[in-house]
């Protein structure tokens, strides 16, 4: 199997990391069965194409008193994405855990639901996305209850070394690319016009205001 540069470093360096740490994620499956399984692929699925955090930051956007969280996370969404899938993906082509059918995570794959992915391991894309939506919203949010934005973050990544999509240490590069990029998208939607937070998009313009377009 040919690899970069980059993807065998990443292999030999942190090939303890991720054997220890998939070994640790997959008691779960030792002490409980199949019984995490289907939790596992739910979370795995909100994350999908990023899909539905990009459904859910534009929901948000539709109205003020969310407009501020909608729109950091899409922000977030958008700068994770570009950075993930059309620099790292590509340069570090790192394949995934399941590709070496005699080495040590095979196995675990073919137990956990033989999930396929289409593009290259490092580093996760819906870790990233994960995060990169959910930074936002823990930093922007109530703290009583944002926390829990975090939570899913965090499970989003623990979902794809159970279902041996992913290495640990591809998880652990989504955390860092998507923090990253949570925080600048909180920083540049601090210095949006704060006009886009209090417009009405859902007031009808009176007849005065049509008129006034129309002259």
């Amino acid at each position: 199997m040919q690899m970069t540069a980059a993807a065998m470093w990443l292999n030999t360096v942190f090939a303890g990391f991720d054997q220890n740490v998939t070994a640790t994620v997959h008691r779960l499956y030792e002490l409980a069965g199949d019984f995490f399984s289907p939790f596992m692929e739910a979370v795995s699925f909100l994350g999908k194409d990023g899909i539905f955090l990009i459904i859910l930051s534009l929901l948000l956007m539709l109205f003020k008193k969310t407009r501020r969280f909608g729109t950091a996370m899409a922000i977030g969404l958008a700068i994770g994405a570009v950075f993930t899938n059309l620099f790292l993906k590509i340069i570090i082509a790192r394949p995934r855990p399941y590709a070496d059918e005699s080495g040590f995570y095979y196995p675990l794959w073919q137990l956990l639901g033989q999930h396929m992915e289409s593009d290259k391991s490092f580093p996760s894309g819906h870790t990233t996305a994960a995060f990169a939506s959910m930074v936002p919203l823990f930093a922007l949010g109530n703290k009583k209850v944002s926390w829990l934005a975090l939570v899913f973050a965090v499970l989003m990544g623990i979902s794809r070394i159970y279902l041996v999509v992913h290495f640990p240490s591809d998880v652990l590069g989504g955390i860092i690319v998507g923090t990253l990029a949570g925080i600048l998208a909180v920083l540049i939607a601090k210095r949006l016009p704060e006009k886009w937070y209090i417009k009405d998009i859902f007031k009808k313009k009176g007849r005065g205001e049509c008129s006034d377009l129309a002259g």
